[in-house]
Order: C-alpha cells, then structure tokens, then sequence
C-alpha cells in the first residue's frame, strides 16, 4: 500500500511537470533565463543522530509554477548509542544523484518531492574493549516529500533563498534520513521512524541579467 501511494504522488508530480514544460515551450519555446542552479544545506539532529549534508542542483523553470530539476546529494550522518548499546556508533557517508521538482501555489510557499538514489559507507564502531570495527557498502532509496518557504522570489526571476522542511517517506533501514530504533532485548527488531530534514539554500538564475 505505501509504494503504492508512494508511486501514484511521484506519476502525478511528474504529469504535472511535464504538462507544465509542454505549455511553456508552445507558448515560448526554451528560455536561457530560466535555468538556474544554486543549492543546499542538510542539517537535522534528532534522538543521538545528527546528520549534515549538501545538495548542489541544476534545473529549469518549467511555469511560473513549476521547477524541475537534478541534484547531487552528499550526507555525513553519526548515530551515538547505535541499537541501543551505549557507547557504540554508527557513522555512514552518502552520495548519490537525484531528480526533484516544486511546485508554488503562492510565490513564497512550495511543496516539494525528490528522489534519490544513495549509495553509502558505514563505519561501525563497538564500545567494547578489544571489538573490532565494522565496515559496509550497499544503497538505498529516498524519496523526500515537503513544503518550505521561498525569500525574495518574484516572477520572472529564478533568484532567490529558501528553507524546506522535507520527510523520506520510503523509511528505507538504509537511508541516512530515517531514524532506526532497535530492541535493546532483540537487536533483530526494529522500527524505522522519519525525521524532519531541514534544508537551507539559494536558488540562482542563470542568463536572466542578459535577457532583462
């Protein structure tokens, strides 16, 4: 049921983008002015996890409404207490591309869904005297749904800064933007619990002082 609804909002985001980009080039074919890249910075600190980030992007404004785009992700993330032993930890790097798009109902306020495709480095790092660490690689999917708030954007112009407050809705064990909290009494049992990741970033037009 959760991948489900999880590919019905991603088919429906994408229709809207892509109807977005149709009406756009019949009405005035591709614009130079309406690309842009800039970027953004993770920050979340929630239950012994901290984790840091950045995401550098590259997109084009699809409608006054609609942006769509690349990005590049890029997660450092520590856990303290790792499966609730004190004392272990857990510390993992991500990277790994993604796609993302949008949408602005109002010129400040945006919703916004992202998907992302990571590939990690996990150090395990035991508490006991003498137990040695334990290292890992593997991936995992995110799709990161939210909202945020747009400084400064004004029509016409893809320059401005923003704050956005998105969820991974996925709850994949692997993902650096979950929180897993184990059975102290059966470390097999868990449950994957989603944390508000709070982005930070600028958003840069490109071209638009040459075509102003």
């Amino acid at each position: 049921m959760k991948k489900t609804v999880i590919l019905l909002l991603t088919a429906s985001l994408f229709v809207l983008s892509v109807k977005a980009q149709d009406e756009d080039a019949e009405k005035k074919g591709f614009k130079k002015e309406n690309l842009f890249t800039g970027g953004s910075l993770t920050v979340s600190f929630f239950n012994s996890q901290t984790v840091l980030g950045t995401n550098p992007i590259f997109g084009y404004k699809l409608a006054d409404w609609v942006d769509a785009g690349v990005v590049v992700n890029y997660v450092y993330s520590s856990i303290r207490n790792y499966r609730g032993v004190p004392g272990d930890k857990l510390r993992q790097t991500t990277f790994g591309p993604g796609v993302f798009t949008r949408l602005y109902p109002v010129n400040f306020l945006f919703a916004q869904a992202q998907y992302e495709k990571n590939f990690f480095n996990v150090k395990y790092i035991p508490s006991g005297a003498g137990s040695a660490t334990f290292k890992e690689t593997g991936n995992a999917p995110s799709f990161l749904l939210g909202g945020g708030f747009a400084s400064g954007r004004q029509p016409g112009s893809n320059t401005f800064f923003y704050i956005a407050v998105l969820f991974d809705v996925i709850k994949d064990v692997n993902s650096p933007y979950v929180n897993v909290v184990y059975d102290p009494a059966n470390p097999s049992s868990y449950v994957v619990d989603m944390v508000p990741i709070i982005r930070a970033g600028v958003n840069v037009g490109l071209f638009q002082n040459r075509y102003r």
